[in-house]
């Protein structure tokens, strides 16, 4: 019994020496390689962004596929998907009429998704309002014909700053509509950031079929704290806005998808993925172009390493994460008809920032079970696996009863680039970002050779 329990002992130190090497050797690959880094500034800096529709988001579908090839993995296909199509038109105008201090131009962008303001454009008075009770105690007649300014600060003392976005989203998704409601023309939602700044911030809003249309736009944090400022001097503004936004119909995209094929468990599969989308105001790097790369980059790292996995590694570029997520919907639809077996999903679309932890949206059993492996990843500066949320695009996997993981990168800086024309390549540090591709591919290592 002793010399089993010695021999047991034994083995179960080689296998945490085993697999602290490998650990290693995927950091030290993903560390001293400038590899992925490259891909980044070439999906960013040369195609640039990609919003739903256009042409560079075609050009990154191509792009991507062709990296996955030349990577020599066992399988690159594409599946197809319905995507909308909103295009932004010309430069938008939103400049404040004052009596008493002239002429303001404003930082501003219409919102994703808005309606265009016609070729003219509006100009009305402006009501300034924190909230959908204040707006809605004005009511009909203090609303209807004006301009209403969603002015809602997010909470910088908020420590997860998606904590304070959360918080201010329901102005930028349901604005229109309550504003609608009440008569008013259009909409300024302040961006949805906690640092001041002067770039404006686009993002999804949403309409409601029952009620009229309105246009939607975002101003940059400073140019709502000067909106502010002026309203107090002056109660009688006039604010003029003009947009030519429109939808067109949907069109088609494609999921991007590469596989390690699974020495042991070819059926069982691994996901993990970024979507290839992006808003257009700046390069999409940070949102979520870093996170496609460090998607194909643990692909790239278990190759490289020598690491081959017992279960089918699957890295997903998703459609469309930004306006409706039929990318992720395509994806879970038809693994479900497929009749696909899925073990784990994970998402990297927090940034690239340095990678303090993961969450995992799963039972209590599976957070132990995996939560039992951070030991490997502690001294990667990984402090946590805890619940939380996976990810948009995951979301359709929830029927599978499987972990649904996120990499959690520190957020602290995030909303100075979510969304904005500040979301760019130069924003992204090749140090952080291969942190968080390394420790990706570790915590997928330990699992699949460990199981949960």
């Amino acid at each position: 019994m002793i010399l089993f329990s010695l021999i047991l002992s034994y083995n179960l130190n080689f296998a945490q020496n085993e697999d602290s090497i490998a650990i290693r050797k995927i950091y030290d690959e993903a560390l001293s390689s400038h590899i992925a880094y490259k891909n980044l500034e070439y999906l960013t800096e040369k195609i640039g962004a990609r919003l739903c529709g256009s042409q560079q988001l075609y050009d990154a579908i191509r792009y991507t596929q062709q990296l996955m090839m030349n990577m020599g993995l066992d399988t690159v296909y594409l599946q197809k998907v319905k995507i909308p199509h909103w295009v932004r038109g010309e430069k938008e105008i939103c400049k404040v009429i004052s009596s008493k201090a002239g002429t303001t131009e404003l930082d501003n962008c219409a919102l994703g998704g808005s309606i265009g303001t016609g070729v003219q454009g509006i100009s009305a008075k402006i009501i300034e309002v924190t909230s959908f009770d204040q707006l809605k105690a004005l009511g009909k007649d203090a609303i209807s014909g004006k301009i209403v300014f969603f002015n809602q600060v997010a909470d910088p003392r908020h420590i997860n700053t998606f904590q304070a976005y959360g918080e201010v989203a329901y102005q930028r998704g349901r604005g229109a509509i309550e504003a609608s409601k009440l008569g008013a023309l259009a909409v300024i939602v302040r961006s949805l950031n906690p640092s001041h700044d002067n770039f404006p911030h686009t993002g999804i809003m949403g309409y409601d079929t029952t009620v009229k249309k309105i246009p939607a736009f975002a101003v940059s944090t400073n140019s709502a704290d000067k909106l502010d400022e002026l309203l107090i001097s002056d109660h009688n503004l006039m604010v003029y806005v003009r947009n030519t936004s429109k939808w067109n119909d949907d069109t088609i995209g494609y999921n991007v998808i590469g596989e390690l094929r699974g020495t042991h468990f070819p059926e069982q599969i691994i996901t993990v993925g970024g979507h290839l989308d992006s808003w257009d105001l700046g390069q999409g790097a940070t949102d979520d172009g870093a996170g496609c790369i460090e998607s194909v980059e643990v692909l790239r790292l278990f190759k490289t390493t020598g690491v081959r996995p017992q279960r089918t590694m699957r890295a997903v570029m998703f459609m469309d994460e930004e306006m409706h997520q039929s990318g992720g919907k395509k994806y879970a639809e038809l693994a479900a008809k497929n009749n696909e077996k899925h073990y784990l999903a994970l998402e990297s679309d927090e940034g690239a920032a340095v990678p303090v932890g993961f969450s995992l949206q799963g039972t209590d059993q599976q957070l132990a079970s995996i939560e039992k492996y951070l030991h490997y990843l502690l001294p990667y500066g990984i402090y946590f696996i805890q619940k939380g949320y996976s990810g948009v695009d995951l979301q359709g996997l929830k029927s599978f009863n499987i972990p649904m993981m996120s990499i959690s990168p520190d957020n602290s800086r995030y909303f100075d680039f979510h969304h904005s024309a500040n979301d760019t390549f130069k924003n992204v540090n090749e140090r952080e970002m291969q942190l968080g591709s390394a420790a990706i591919a570790a915590l997928l290592y330990i699992i699949d050779k460990g199981g949960y």
